[in-house]
């Protein structure tokens, strides 16, 4: 019986609710084959691609669909109690999904039509250039890196989810090309890989302040750095190639910086700092009924403090939060990064006013409350927006600590002295600036890569980041037993099923 077509992949039009920046700005609806006329219409078209990143958009999506694919699987968090009134979200933190789970369906199309807009752009750039009013070799190298690093954006988000995926390169003008058979792993990461290449070739390498959000070589830099990284451990026989060019990648990052306030990146008063390479832009506009919020606070914080009790500091991460002890600051407190990333019973918030700068640690945690212990990350500087319904903190995709520590595992992975001592130093510098601690301890490759996964439980947690590295490191097996995941096959779990609204709509794929 021939498929039912999935219209939603297959969208001409763009509409995205904004405000006066370019990433909120709103994109009328277009014909895509009348519609490109000039750069304004690219900038529109742009903006929707945008529009699509991590279901930034929708208020609630944003935080239902991201954290369960990517941070669920991972064991530095676990979930909270009102997870158990929502069975798809549940079923990722349990391994006992399947593929008509609608979290990474709606995951699934979300990137995919994402793809969709990026090619349609490209195809607008072209006619604009052709048929239209012709932009300026820099407008046009600057538009057409933004869209193709979009498109490959969006490509490596769903092959870091999926073994097997589709490459969408082309603008659909016909049914036909929505049946598409399912490309060979190495194929998409060559597409994605030489995409990424690309679009750093093409873009600028800052952006004025008017064009705050919009992405620069050095993103592209960054996530092909990453890709490489994680092709050397795929593709062992070509591991020294992909280790050399995922450094040679993360050194042409050149314009940014560790921020030496670590909590201010996550609780909205330092948006878009020097650190800041890629974030997810919310603002707290609402003009001409635009909303560019989210909900993350009230994931993040415990029953106590009001909030939704969606995810908790697993035991996991709280043991590793406090694994070095108190070796910071004159041996008098912890890593500087754990205060800013978990409220908990210590001296340091136990303190009046530690947080909000009007409440102790008893205040939000009174006896007999659920937990002990919850994120801080993304949660709102002072209690009165943090009491509001939704927040507008910005949430950092890419930041230079990951570049860093990246570049820091592929050192030492070729197994060098000279790049175990620079792997070091990267290391030092991030311990130092965010941690505010002392130099790690041991030289050899099995210390730096024992330190590198700490720093980036730390460093990372609830970034979405840990079930990623686990898998390139071969540790989901072990990880998930740790942490009574009982039910973790590593032959089905690794990877998500591809969704079966993909089966039923593509008649290319089985």
């Amino acid at each position: 019986m021939k498929k039912i077509f999935y219209i939603a992949s297959f969208a001409l039009t763009f509409s995205l609710a904004g405000c006066d920046d370019f990433l909120t700005v709103e994109s009328p609806n277009f014909s895509t084959d009348i519609y490109w006329r000039d750069k304004t219409d690219v900038e529109a078209g742009l903006s929707a691609v945008y529009g699509q990143l991590e279901n930034r958009t929708d208020e609630y999506g944003f935080c239902e669909h991201k954290y369960p694919v990517e941070a669920f699987r991972g064991d530095d968090v676990s979930i909270g109690d009102d997870i158990n009134n929502y069975p798809n979200m549940k079923d990722l933190y349990d391994y006992t999904y399947d593929n008509e789970n609608a979290q990474t369906k709606e995951y699934w199309m979300n990137n995919y039509n994402g793809i969709n807009y990026a090619n349609n752009v490209i195809y607008g750039i072209d006619k604009v250039q052709t048929s239209g009013e012709a932009m300026s070799q820099e407008d046009y190298d600057h538009l057409m890196g933004e869209a193709v690093f979009l498109r490959a954006y969006y490509h490596f988000k769903t092959i870091l989810n999926w073994k097997d995926i589709i490459i969408r390169d082309e603008y659909l003008t016909s049914e036909d090309q929505v049946h598409k058979e399912i490309s060979s792993r190495t194929d998409c990461w060559d597409f994605i890989c030489t995409e990424l290449d690309r679009a750093a070739g093409l873009l600028p390498d800052t952006r004025p302040s008017g064009e705050t959000g919009r992405v620069t070589k050095d993103v592209a830099y960054s996530y092909l750095g990453w890709a490489y990284l994680t092709r050397a451990y795929e593709e062992n026989d070509k591991k020294d190639d992909y280790l050399a060019q995922a450094i040679t990648a993360f050194n042409n990052v050149k314009n940014a910086a560790l921020e030496e306030d670590f909590e201010s990146m996550f609780n909205g008063t330092n948006k878009n700092c020097k650190e800041s390479i890629f974030e997810l832009q919310f603002t707290n506009i609402t003009s001409d009924g635009a909303y560019h919020k989210h909900v993350m606070h009230y994931w993040v914080a415990a029953p106590s403090m009001g909030g939704w009790d969606e995810i908790r500091v697993s035991q996991k991460m709280y043991d590793e939060f406090l694994k070095e002890g108190k070796i910071a600051n004159n041996n008098t407190q912890y890593d500087a990064r754990v205060y800013a990333s978990m409220i908990f019973n210590d001296e340091y918030y136990t303190a009046p006013n530690s947080i909000f700068g009007e409440y102790s640690y008893d205040d939000c945690f009174p006896s007999g409350s659920k937990t002990s212990y919850c994120f801080k990350k993304f949660i709102p500087s002072t209690y009165e927006e943090y009491s509001q319904s939704s927040t507008y903190t910005n949430i950092p995709l890419m930041r230079y600590a990951n570049v860093m520590l990246m570049k820091a595992e592929a050192l030492n992975e070729q197994g060098t002295a000279s790049g175990r001592t620079e792997a070091i130093n990267l290391i030092n510098e991030i311990r130092e600036v965010h941690g505010k601690l002392p130099p790690m301890e041991g030289d050899s490759y099995e210390a730096v890569k024992a330190q590198i996964e700490h720093e980036r439980l730390v460093e990372f947690s609830v970034e979405c980041f840990r079930f990623y590295d686990l898998r390139r490191w071969g540790k989901l097996e072990e990880a998930m037993k740790a942490d009574g995941r009982t039910n973790f096959n590593i032959a089905e779990d690794e990877f998500l099923p591809i969704p079966l609204m993909e089966i039923q709509t593509n008649n290319d794929v089985n």
